[in-house]
Parts: C-alpha cells; sequence; structure tokens
C-alpha cells in the first residue's frame, strides 16, 4: 500500500479510490473546545483515532487557555517582557486562538492588560559591551533555539545573573559558549554561570 501510494505515477483519483475501499466510515467530534476528535474505522474494524487542532475565536474556546492565561500573568508579574513570556508559553504547548503552534505576542499582551498588568521596564533592546551576549545573540552564535534557553533558565538548569534591566547576559567566552552546548547535548545536567554566589566560607564561583 505504502508503494503505490507514494509512486508518483498513482493519481489522486486513484488513491481517493483506496482510500473507499479501505475506510468504511469517519467520525468527527468538535466538542466544546479547540480540539477535533477523529475517528477512521477502517474495514475490518479497526479504528484509528485522531486529534486535530482547530482555530478558534476566543482564548475562553482554548482547552488549556485558563492555564496559559495564569501562566502569562505569572510571568508579567516577575517583570518578564511580552516577548519572552511568549517564547516561553510556545515552549510549553500553549498557542493563540487563532494558532496552530504556537503564541503571539498580542495574546500576551491582551491578557496583560486585561488585568491591568503593566510592564516595569520599556521593552527596549538590552545594551551591553562587546565582550557579552544577550539571550537571543547566543543563541544566534550557537545555532540554537532562543526559546531554550528561556526555558533552562526558568527550570534553573541554567542559572545566569539577570541585569537590571531584566536582561540575561552571558559572557562570549569559549567557556561559556562550551557549557551551554555541553547542557544543550545533555553531557552535564546543570550550568551555573552566576558571577558568585556567598556562602559560609565565602564566595563560590560559577
Amino acid at each position: 500500500m505504502p508503494q503505490i501510494w507514494d509512486d508518483p505515477t498513482t493519481s489522486d483519483a486513484r488513491r481517493k479510490a483506496l482510500l473507499r475501499c479501505l475506510i468504511d466510515k469517519v467520525i468527527l467530534d468538535c466538542g466544546d473546545h479547540d480540539i477535533a476528535v477523529g475517528r477512521i474505522v477502517w474495514r475490518g474494524g479497526a479504528v484509528t483515532r485522531l486529534e486535530v487542532k482547530m482555530r478558534v475565536t476566543s482564548l475562553s474556546k482554548l482547552a488549556r487557555g485558563e492555564e496559559m492565561r495564569q501562566r502569562a500573568l505569572a510571568l508579567a508579574r516577575e517583570g518578564i517582557d511580552d516577548d519572552a513570556i511568549t517564547a516561553v508559553l510556545t515552549s510549553e504547548g500553549h498557542r493563540s486562538p487563532t494558532c496552530e503552534d504556537k503564541v503571539l505576542p498580542v495574546t500576551v499582551q491582551k491578557m496583560r492588560l486585561a488585568e491591568k498588568v503593566e510592564l516595569r521596564r520599556p521593552r527596549t533592546r538590552w545594551t551591553h559591551g562587546r565582550e557579552a551576549l544577550s539571550a537571543p545573540e547566543l543563541a544566534a552564535k550557537l545555532s540554537i533555539p532562543v526559546n531554550w534557553l528561556y526555558v533552562q533558565i526558568r527550570k534553573q538548569r541554567l542559572m545566569v545573573d539577570r541585569q537590571r534591566n531584566g536582561a540575561y547576559i552571558f559572557s562570549d567566552t569559549e567557556d561559556v559558549l562550551k557549557g551551554v552546548l555541553d547542557l544543550r547535548n545533555h553531557a552535564i545536567g546543570s550550568l551555573d554561570l552566576r558571577s558568585c554566589q556567598p556562602d559560609q566560607e565565602g564566595h563560590q564561583y560559577g
């Protein structure tokens, strides 16, 4: 069957005819939220269950809409900007009502403003020296997703000092770059890049 289906000489009409021979019926249940459940009943009695994400008209129609709203507001109250919140929510599997696979910044902004949660600082570009990298710059240099960096920071697998303006800044050194790649490749379980942490015997350097 796969060989016939993938053969470039097999026309769409022939593929439809094959499906009609194999499928008894298709049952679709749209439900009350954004997930439609489909069941394909094959001739012979076997059943395949599928879940399809649908576009909806509002946040309340999303199955995880309230969970996403609470998470977004918690991050916003910590002073995290809309773009960073968007990256975190997307990495956690959330999505906007009109998108199938990601959260849009405007969705985060609407949720935040609806609860009158204001940004603690203007959304401007971070300024730093040439010897340092912002999270997006580090991600670009190492060819890794910036979302992944924010998730590691949130889960405290990647510990780095946060600047007064809210930015995460990384030293542009071979040791730091190698450490982040080792974390990415699961060679190490965590990476502490904080400048220093006081303890009972002095300072512990990251």
